[in-house]
């Protein structure tokens, strides 16, 4: 259950194939939509950037350049995309569907069964942008195909210093980070890699990641089930909702703690606290390394 590098996979033809003028030629002029950012820091919470369709051939061009000469917001615009399924509501990511051509030139390492995979994600970034920091609830390959990234991790068991907000991290400059505004960040261990091309990141579920672009880079994500079928809310198309069993434990949480507003503010801080020490008591891990 932790985060680990694996290098000199069989990845396929792609790792050689998919240069810009291969990767424009294969799909051609079919549209895709896009993340664009005025910042290199992207921050899902504030919603910083724009989502803009272009043809995919124009787009893969101009996430390779750091100037451009036809733009959204400004002249050094950062693009991101990430793949999603025909209806985003009912559709997983999926190479094989999106982008047939370039699924040909990619073997996914078999790492898992047939039946437990879940989504294929298609991802290119320019260079220099950074994603918030978050975590998935599925186990995880990250394949860098081209390009270079730096991925910062974080234990999910450092949550409580993360200032989270849903599965996404308040703090987005995880190498500089405001310590006025989150203090306890300090007390997160850092675990650090940068993927080279050919490389891939096995992230496990509840591993919070940051993910930065040190070089223009496609890359494939690809995410499977490890817990049974009917743990998984069957209409997360992203693979970023919690379990069902968790979903309805917190929905138990929130009724508990509004009926203890009922209490005067000084029983209501004694219960708190012994329902905190009962959930410890209960759910810790003793051997949580």
């Amino acid at each position: 259950r932790k985060p680990v590098v694996l290098t000199g996979l069989e990845l396929g033809t792609c790792t050689t194939k998919w240069t810009i003028d291969y990767l424009s030629q294969a799909e051609g002029s079919k549209e895709v939509k896009i993340h664009v950012s005025a910042v290199p820091q992207m921050d899902f919470l504030s919603k910083n950037f724009v989502y803009r369709t272009l043809p995919f051939d124009i787009f893969v061009r101009r996430a390779a350049e750091v100037k451009h000469k036809e733009y959204f917001l400004t002249e050094d615009e950062k693009y991101y995309l990430r793949s999603v399924g025909e209806d985003v509501r009912k559709d997983i990511a999926d190479i094989r569907k999106q982008f047939p051509a370039l699924a040909e030139d990619v073997h996914i390492p078999e790492y898992f069964e047939k039946e437990q995979f879940f989504s294929s994600v298609f991802r290119i970034s320019s260079a220099g942008l950074q994603l918030w920091t978050h975590y998935d609830v599925m186990d995880n390959f990250l394949i860098q195909v081209t390009g270079k990234k730096r991925v910062v991790l974080y234990s999910p068991r450092d949550a409580p210093y993360l200032y989270l907000s849903g599965t996404k991290s308040e703090v987005l400059d995880v190498d500089n980070p405001d310590l006025e505004k989150y203090p306890l960040f300090v007390k997160a261990k850092r675990y650090q890699c940068v993927l080279e091309a050919g490389d891939v990141l096995f992230i496990p579920a509840l591993w919070f990641h940051n993910v930065i672009s040190e070089e223009f880079g496609v890359a494939l994500n690809v995410f499977w089930k490890h817990l049974p079928t009917e743990s998984y809310d069957k209409t997360d198309t992203y693979g970023n909702k919690d379990p069902m069993a968790a979903s309805r434990a917190i929905q138990i949480l929130d009724r508990a703690l509004k009926t203890l507003e009922e209490l005067p503010e000084e029983y209501r801080d004694f219960y708190a606290r012994r329902m905190v020490l009962r959930i410890q008591e209960k759910a810790y891990r003793n051997d949580y390394g």
